[in-house]
C-alpha cells in the first residue's frame, strides 16, 4: 500500500498508509491528522490547504480553476499550495510529502 508523510504544524513527520483512490483530505481524517475540510471536499473552502513538498509538486495534476480560486482564500499560501481534497492518492504518489500550514481560514464558520 502506498504511504504518505504529513509534516504537522509542530514540524513532526507522520508517515501513514495512503490507500489509492482516497484524497489527501480523506487520508488525513482516517489517521487523525489535523486538517479541517469544512466543506467535506466539495471545493467550497480552503480549510484542507496543504503545502506539497517541492519534489512532488510538478508530478501532481494541474489544479482546476475552481481549486485556484479557493486557494486564493487560503491562509499562508505558498507556491506549492494545493487543496488536500483535490489530490487523489495513486501508486505514483507513494511517498508523497505534504506540510500543514501554520493555520487555516474557515469562511464557512460563523
Amino acid at each position: 500500500m502506498p504511504k504518505m508523510i504529513f509534516i504537522e504544524r509542530d514540524g513532526a513527520a507522520r508517515e501513514v498508509d495512503a490507500p489509492t483512490g482516497l484524497s489527501v483530505l480523506e487520508i488525513a481524517h482516517k489517521h487523525g491528522v489535523d486538517i479541517e475540510g469544512a466543506c467535506e471536499g466539495s471545493l467550497a473552502c480552503s480549510t484542507c490547504h496543504v503545502i506539497v513538498d517541492a519534489a512532488w509538486f510538478d508530478g501532481l495534476e494541474t489544479p482546476t480553476e475552481d481549486e485556484e480560486d479557493m486557494l486564493d482564500l487560503a491562509f499562508g499560501l505558498e507556491r506549492t499550495s494545493r487543496l488536500g481534497c483535490q489530490i487523489v492518492m495513486s501508486d505514483a504518489l507513494d511517498g508523497l510529502v505534504v506540510r500543514l500550514p501554520a493555520g487555516t481560514r474557515n469562511m464557512l464558520a460563523g
